[in-house]
């Protein structure tokens, strides 16, 4: 199984667009939330237009499961045919169980009790809008960035799951900047 993972593209249509010519071929796409709207403290991302990116969405021909973000509001909903009003999603890739959501509501205290009570291998959290991958207890905990308003170092970065394989990867380019089997 293929799944792209995103985070924070605010709107961001040419995110979306380079993130899914990125991806190819995939079978799910895995969102933590800020889909459409910048935020009042973020600027606007290249090509923003959050109408065109909620239609890119609907137009999806693959399952797009989505944790709600804080700039999320309940009038998204009603631009994109998918759910997306959800603090957290928890899929079962084949193996293993993911956890996503947006990185804003729960303590991590609370994380790692849903984790682990959940049998969650792979904790997916965005908000920060900077890169982390890192296993604690067992469990891995991975922030893609983002591909629309990156605030680290590695500019804009999405993931890509290839089995138990999860890549950190840049933008436009798709440079493997990280690589990590989250089940060895």
């Amino acid at each position: 199984m293929r799944v792209g993972v995103l985070s924070d593209t605010h709107g961001g249509l040419k995110a979306w667009e380079d993130s899914l010519k990125l991806f190819g071929g995939i079978d799910l796409i895995l969102h933590a939330g800020d889909i459409l709207y910048h935020g009042p403290r973020n600027p606007f991302p290249e090509r923003h237009d959050p109408k065109a990116l909620a239609q890119a969405i609907n137009s999806l021909e693959v399952p797009f499961l989505v944790a709600r973000g804080n700039c999320d509001a309940d009038v998204d909903q009603l631009a994109i045919d998918f759910p997306i009003l959800s603090p957290y999603v928890v899929y079962d890739l084949g193996g293993y169980r993911v956890f996503v959501h947006h990185g804003h509501a729960f303590s991590e205290e609370e994380v790692m009790k849903f984790a682990s009570k959940l049998g969650v291998r792979l904790v997916v959290s965005g908000h920060t809008h900077r890169v982390n991958l890192e296993r604690k207890n067992g469990i891995w905990f991975f922030n893609p960035g983002s591909p629309s308003l990156p605030k680290g170092e590695e500019g804009p970065t999405v993931g890509l799951i290839e089995g138990s394989v999860l890549k950190l990867l840049s933008l436009p380019d798709g440079k493997v900047l990280k690589e990590v089997n989250i089940l060895a």
